[in-house]
């Protein structure tokens, strides 16, 4: 029940984050336009500009919301040179709101956290990895079915299909499943064989995360410099795009933090560790996360 919960904190948070990049993304093309200014890219790829000007106007609002409070019966609205009409101020309040429940919604995981053995123990000193992916993560995967570092690469849906390709959602990776229809009745349908959510956060937001990362202070930074180094250096793959070689690239660190993760994991909860692929036949280790 616990997991439940914190699964569906966890989402809850990256519905309001997504909901506050696009306000976020409305307020300062309003703004830019007012100014005079280009229109820049989406939040998550804003210049430092756009952010300051966010900055600022978080603080203007503020400033304007205190003296309307001081004085409710103001007839003139109190703006200034940024937030000029009552139009703006509700713009900037609808994404101060939604940046204030995110906020809330973090203090409130992070004092969850606080008592779980896998935060305190590994995952706060994963660079890279914040506590809204801590709580995915933690709800996400259940490490007394992942018998093998293999299982939780499966469940993410980072392993190999049949086909030799990654797997995915392409017709040709869906599996025969059964389930029972409305009336009790057992069926079957073709479907993913993975958790796509988890996949996501994992290859996208974690992934971008940990190359942002200096490879001094990520360890995962350094794999993924690393193997994509040695991918460009390899003839089978040498005509393949740049696009597809960082993908593999970060599949593999990805791979490789997870490896970690399903050691400190089971072995936190007294559970048996079993060897990787690379560790059983190849002999191969990697660096443990700090």
């Amino acid at each position: 029940m616990q997991n439940l919960s914190v699964r569906n904190t966890v989402r809850g948070i990256y519905d309001i984050q997504k909901l506050r990049i696009q306000c976020g993304n409305r307020v300062v093309a309003n703004f830019k336009a007012k100014l005079g200014q280009q229109p820049s890219a989406t939040e998550d790829q804003m210049p430092d500009e756009s952010i300051n000007l966010l900055v600022h106007l978080r603080r203007s609002h503020k400033l304007i919301t205190e003296a309307i409070a001081a004085s409710p019966r103001l007839r003139k609205f109190p703006g200034d040179e940024l937030i000029s009409d009552q139009a703006e101020y509700s713009l900037i309040t609808q994404y101060v709101d939604l940046y204030d429940q995110e906020s809330k919604q973090f203090k409130m995981l992070e004092r969850f956290l606080r008592d779980v053995p896998l935060w305190t123990n590994f995952l706060k000193n994963v660079t890279g990895c914040g506590p809204a992916m801590a709580g995915g993560i933690l709800s996400e995967i259940d490490i007394h079915k992942a018998e093998y570092p293999s299982s939780i690469h499966a469940y993410a849906g980072l392993d190999v299909a049949s086909d030799g390709r990654g797997r995915s959602k392409r017709k040709e990776h869906l599996t025969e499943q059964s389930y029972l229809d409305s009336e009790g009745n057992e069926k079957t349908k073709m479907g993913i064989t993975f958790n796509p959510f988890l996949k996501t956060k994992l290859m996208g937001v974690l992934g971008s995360s940990f190359i942002k990362q200096s490879p001094d202070k990520c360890k995962y930074r350094e794999i993924y410099d690393n193997y994509k180094h040695r991918l460009e250096h390899m003839d089978a793959h040498a005509e393949k795009s740049k696009g597809h070689r960082h993908n593999m690239a970060t599949r593999y660190m990805i791979k490789m933090f997870l490896n970690d993760l399903y050691n400190a994991w089971r072995t936190l909860e007294g559970l048996p560790v079993a060897l990787t692929y690379q560790e059983a036949k190849l002999g191969k280790t990697h660096k443990k996360a700090a």
